[in-house]
């Protein structure tokens, strides 16, 4: 992995799948990373991790939907390294539920961590970027961040939120003339613990066992992915051939995609 030797990079929800494989990569890569997540000893578990590799790191418990920690946050790393090169709002939050049989508490906690988590890392990170030779900022959706699928609503209403709030604000830094590049990044069926950590409406349980075994892609081949995509700059990086083959086909049925999932599910289900 090149592109990232002595460079800062923060990468939240860094204490398991996707984030941690993500640092560990970085840290391969001779780059400084200030490691967070919500579990301060999964986070402290990936920055040692990082240090038997002989990488400089810091971990903090960070909980993203808290503004004001997260301006904190951002403020701190700055001081201490004198710049920030690279920020990856990772963090992320999954529910699977039918609608009717949602928590609003639950949905409610999905559209924190995973959209307003990631509005609040770009808000506080952004000026330290600015300020960088030619800083990076990259958002983590999903593939369900381009197509939605059944009995994920409120998780593929937060991750086309991601999609839409990234993209739009790629296109200001280019009306600005801004060096930074903006990244938004859609996995598909990638092996982490995000349905372990998943709100459950009760009777559900099914559904996101179901979920939990598309999960096929080692979050080690994700990172390294994503990571390509950083280094050339690109705007939108797809990880794993689901994720291409279900937004080309997506694309190629247009609005009857709705209905050829919904009779697979109806099939699955019945």
């Amino acid at each position: 992995m090149q592109g990232f030797a002595d460079e800062v990079a923060v990468v939240t929800g860094a204490g398991s799948g996707i984030g941690r494989a993500l640092a560990l990569d970085l840290a391969r890569a001779g780059a400084r990373v200030e490691v967070s997540d919500v579990r301060a000893d999964a986070a402290e578990e990936t920055a040692t991790r990082l240090r038997e590799l002989g990488a400089w790191a810091k971990a903090a418990e960070l909980d993203v939907t808290d503004r004001a920690e997260v301006e904190g946050y951002a403020r701190r790393v700055e001081d201490e390294h004198g710049r920030v090169d690279l920020v990856i709002n990772n963090a992320g939050l999954a529910l699977a539920a039918q609608v009717a049989e949602q928590d609003l508490d639950d949905v409610a906690a999905v559209l924190d961590v995973n959209l307003r988590g990631v509005i609040h890392g770009t808000h506080a990170f952004l000026p330290a970027l600015h300020r960088a030779p030619a800083g990076r900022l990259v958002n983590l959706s999903s593939l369900f961040g381009l197509v939605p699928m059944p009995y994920n609503s409120a998780y593929a209403a937060s991750k086309f939120g991601v999609r839409g709030y990234t993209e739009a604000l790629a296109m200001e830094l280019d009306i600005a003339g801004s060096l930074v590049s903006v990244t938004c990044v859609h996995p598909g069926g990638v092996a982490t613990s995000i349905v372990d950590h998943a709100r459950k409406a009760p009777g559900n349980e099914e559904l996101a066992e179901g979920f939990k075994r598309a999960l096929r892609m080692p979050s080690e081949q994700a990172a390294r992915i994503i990571l390509r995509g950083v280094a050339r700059r690109r705007r939108r990086v797809l990880v794993g051939a689901d994720a291409w083959a279900v937004h080309t086909a997506s694309l190629l049925l247009g609005h009857q995609w709705q209905r050829v999932i919904a009779a697979a599910a109806r099939r699955r289900l019945g």
